[in-house]
């Protein structure tokens, strides 16, 4: 009979750093702040008729691809009140 093995460790990969999230009080975690603020949008859907969800969800979509596409750094220098250059 063959016997089960347990992996070896020093195959195993090491788990990526998360950032760590921001406790939203509807139990949502979104550490990226321009990200934060879009989901935010979603907690009025349910009061809204279904014929306005299609906007807010266009709306959400344009917010999303706009914080992928944007740098980083971007949010940084807007938090900070600096304009862009190096200091």
């Amino acid at each position: 009979m063959t016997e089960l093995t347990e992996p070896d460790d020093s195959t195993a990969q090491p788990a990526p750093e998360w950032p760590q999230p921001v406790a939203r009080e509807n139990g949502q975690h979104i550490s990226d702040p321009q990200v934060a603020r879009a989901v935010a949008r979603l907690s009025g859907i349910p009061g809204l008729p279904a014929a306005d969800h299609e906007a807010v969800y266009n709306g959400l979509h344009d917010e999303l691809l706009a914080a992928l596409n944007s740098d980083p750094i971007d949010q940084v220098r807007a938090a900070t009140g600096r304009a862009g250059g190096a200091a």
